[in-house]
């Protein structure tokens, strides 16, 4: 199957401008989404065998420990395709609580040599509401094959001052439909958005989104995106805080701003992902288990691009892995090839 990836789909994929081939992807996997029959068959194939055990985190049972990270299914149409592929979960979005169309086009390059994708997509999506009457056509949380996050982040049109409303309006309209949400402050692509890791800033918007949770009949896991740009103080900051209100996790981490290596020339404006963030994503989490002592799970997310890079995730402290650029150089089924490595690991 890789093999029909790289040497057959993959060098038609890259004919093409990086973001017509993201949109032919996903109509592709949207059709699959709506194709039951075959979407059962490919999933009896590519996920794990019955004597794996499923990982458990922050409440939830996920078959394999490798997800789709949030950027590929921004609108919830073909999230259900990725359980055939052999993903243990998929997290949609972005999702902002306004319609927008995102940055000007163009805005996701490749990198083939590094790895890598530089994107600057501004968090194109039809908004909170749209997509939350989409997936109510849908199974809901504990009737689905895989759990099913939702990444929530700022309206552009939204100033710092009212992001607190802001979020508090995706979480309304999405709860009820997200087996765990995701609070996405860490995006380059949204101005000011990094400026919400602040503690202050960050401190009154997870506050009201853990009041809002706690209203609810049943709450929904909570779970923080950081960047990896950030310094050992900030990152403390940040911690000390998730601490104090008990949130159910963390994801480390978005992409880069940094311009390091073959990237100091590169005059693109965006967030680089893919290979040249692996051992900085590496690094934070293995610092955010030591220093949090194990006690916050940590979804690993950052150049994984086979499984040799997503067990270093794990063993840096990680107990779920998230790939998406590696799908993109990789091909579909590396999730199958990494779940499946990931439970050899912990079976021994």
């Amino acid at each position: 199957m890789s093999f029909l990836y790289t040497e057959l789909l993959k060098p038609l994929l890259f004919r093409l401008d990086p973001e017509v081939a993201h949109e032919r992807a996903v109509e592709a996997l949207t059709l699959l989404s709506h194709t039951p029959g075959l979407r059962q068959a490919m999933a009896a194939w590519n996920q794990l065998p019955s004597q794996y055990a499923p990982t458990s985190a922050f409440g939830l049972s996920f078959p394999n420990r490798v997800g789709l990270a949030a950027g590929f299914d921004k609108n919830a149409v073909c999230w259900p395709a990725f359980h055939a592929l052999g993903f243990g979960h998929v997290e949609i979005g972005t999702v902002t609580a306004l319609a927008q169309p995102g940055n000007p086009k163009p805005r996701m390059f490749r990198f083939p040599d590094q790895g890598a994708l530089l994107n600057r997509m501004g968090f194109n999506n039809h908004g909170a509401a749209a997509i939350a009457q989409r997936l109510e056509e849908l199974p809901g949380p504990g009737h689905r094959s895989i759990p099913l996050g939702i990444n929530i982040g700022k309206s552009k049109v939204a100033s710092l001052d009212d992001a607190v409303n802001d979020y508090r309006t995706s979480f309304l309209a999405l709860a009820d439909h997200a087996d765990y949400l995701v609070v996405n402050v860490s995006s380059p692509n949204t101005p000011d958005l990094r400026k919400l890791q602040d503690e202050s800033r960050l401190s009154d918007l997870l506050e009201e989104l853990c009041r809002l949770n706690r209203q609810r009949a049943v709450r929904v896991p909570l779970l923080l995106k950081i960047a990896p740009d950030l310094n050992d103080a900030q990152l403390d900051g940040i911690l000390e805080i998730l601490i104090d209100l008990s949130l159910d996790g963390i994801i480390a981490t978005n992409t880069t701003m940094s311009r390091k290596g073959p990237f100091e020339e590169i005059n693109q404006a965006g967030g680089i992902s893919g290979e040249p963030i692996e051992t900085v994503s590496t690094e934070i989490i293995s610092k955010i288990h030591s220093r949090t002592e194990g006690k916050l799970p940590i979804i690993g997310v950052g150049g994984i691009h086979d499984p040799d890079t997503a067990e270093r995730k794990i063993d840096a402290g990680a107990i779920l892995v998230q790939i998406y650029t590696g799908m993109i150089y990789e091909g579909p089924f590396l999730a199958k090839r990494i779940a499946r490595r990931l439970a050899d690991v912990g079976a021994d």
